[in-house]
């Protein structure tokens, strides 16, 4: 069977970056911003993007478009005989399901504050009465089966269409309304009165800060959030090195996809930290930023009905930008492996998802219990575990096996990355970077692995 393509170069960029411009764009980037020293954070955080984000993105859709298949078969096509690289791409499937598992609820969570907010269910509301809309829909399984449901089903549906028709075409209109929407909201933002306070705390180097933290603290926050957020180690990046032309060099498309992902989450910042000045709300991190903190801002602001729903509309898009782009991901997997059709694909993974998704919406309610996790950002609920399975275990770990099979000699090998890397016009990968590639670069992922483990 023909291996479907992108249709054009924009495509496969805002496909990638809608992958990788997710929730934690929004509700981390600004708060471990605001709390490291703005600018000093934001220097580091771009330093580490180019030094890792970059280098481990080329590799794995290097491995994509080499192959031209998934994250199982993709390896074994390039492995060496007898080896079993393979197995990690197994593992890459495992990881992808586990994110959807929590991150379809997520992205309901968004998809049930935009229409709270566009029906205007938050007019009139006491500041109290905000906090508690979010909790009471925590605490209604029904409320967020229903947002979770219409999540997979619409992500499902868009796959089904075919990589090109489905989500190629979704994807562009959606990327291309959610930069307008953010371009918007941050203008808008900035209009604010006491805005300039809010984008001083948010940008301006504060050294003094960053000491208060400590400097290494930063540089770890940095080199955190640089790695995370472009969702690499769990083949989501190699399956569209697989669907790309070899018109372009795999470096300068990186570059680009980096560039818009960092665009939203800088923007993000704009938007929030001048609105939380403007009114004196403290801005804090996590769900709660999104779902009470922003809302309370909203319902004070002028035409906050309109805003609120814009804002959450934005947000509905980031996350299901990166839910298309992992539900290919799931379905390309089952189709190379098992050679089902696209039809066969979609059925099975939909009401696979659908069912593996209930965990997460009951372990706010039903199935409640609470444990401590390391770097958990809630209280250890079932969300809480699979978040840190994926990102602290399967992303970094993932990470590490891509860049070991592209750069030893055990794996595919140094040279033929490179070759692989540099095809096409656009900007080359110099061979100077092999002694980097091969000794520090896995330190440093093995530094963000044992710390998320801690």
């Amino acid at each position: 069977m023909k291996r479907e393509n992108f249709q054009s170069r924009l495509g496969f960029l805002l496909v990638s970056a809608g992958c990788a411009i997710g929730i934690g764009n929004v509700w981390k980037f600004p708060y471990v911003t605001g709390e490291n020293g703005g600018g000093v954070f934001v220097l580091f955080y771009l330093l580490f993007l180019v030094i890792m984000g970059v280098p481990v993105l080329t590799m794995e859709l290097a491995v994509g478009r080499a192959s031209r298949k998934s994250a199982v078969l993709g390896y074994k096509a390039l492995e060496p005989k007898g080896s079993k690289w393979h197995v990690h791409g197994w593992f890459c499937v495992i990881g992808c399901c586990l994110l959807m598992m929590y991150y379809t609820t997520v992205a309901g969570w968004m998809l049930d504050y935009f229409y709270k907010f566009a029906t205007g269910a938050f007019n009139g509301m006491t500041i109290e009465a905000v906090d508690g809309v979010f909790n009471e829909m925590l605490a209604n399984p029904g409320e967020m089966t229903v947002f979770m449901v219409i999540i997979v089903l619409a992500g499902f549906l868009v796959c089904s269409f075919g990589l090109q028709k489905g989500l190629e075409r979704i994807s562009k209109w959606m990327m291309l309304a959610l930069l307008a929407l953010i371009v918007v909201l941050a203008v808008h933002s900035l209009m604010l009165p006491g805005a300039a306070e809010g984008v001083k705390f948010y940008l301006l180097p504060d050294f003094q800060r960053a000491a208060e933290q400590g400097i290494g603290n930063v540089m770890t926050a940095a080199m955190n959030q640089s790695f995370f957020t472009l969702s690499l180690g769990i083949a989501a990046m190699e399956i569209f090195g697989s669907y790309m032309s070899r018109d372009n060099s795999l470096t300068g498309e990186s570059v680009r996809i980096c560039c818009l992902d960092t665009f939203v989450a800088l923007m993000s910042g704009l938007i929030i930290f001048p609105a939380c000045f403007s009114f004196g709300v403290e801005a804090n991190s996590g769900p709660a930023l999104i779902f009470m903190t922003l809302p309370r801002v909203f319902i004070n602001m002028a035409g906050g009905r309109i805003w609120g729903a814009l804002f959450f509309l934005f947000m509905t898009f980031a996350s299901f930008t990166t839910v298309l782009a992992v539900f290919e991901n799931i379905m390309a997997s089952c189709i190379d492996t098992f050679g089902w059709t696209r039809k066969k694909a979609t059925v099975v993974c939909c009401v696979f998802i659908l069912v593996a998704s209930m965990p997460c919406v009951l372990g706010y309610n039903q199935w409640y219990f609470s444990l401590v996790l390391p770097n958990a950002p809630g209280g250890g609920q079932i969300l809480d575990i699979e978040d840190f399975l994926v990102s602290n275990l399967l992303l970094p770990l993932g990470s590490l096996v891509y860049l070991l099979f592209c750069v030893s000699k055990w794996g595919w090998g140094f040279d033929k990355y490179l070759e692989e890397a540099n095809t096409g016009t656009g900007l080359k990968m110099s061979r100077m970077f092999k002694p980097y590639f091969q000794f520090i670069l896995p330190i440093l992922i093995l530094v963000i692995l044992i710390q998320g483990l801690l």
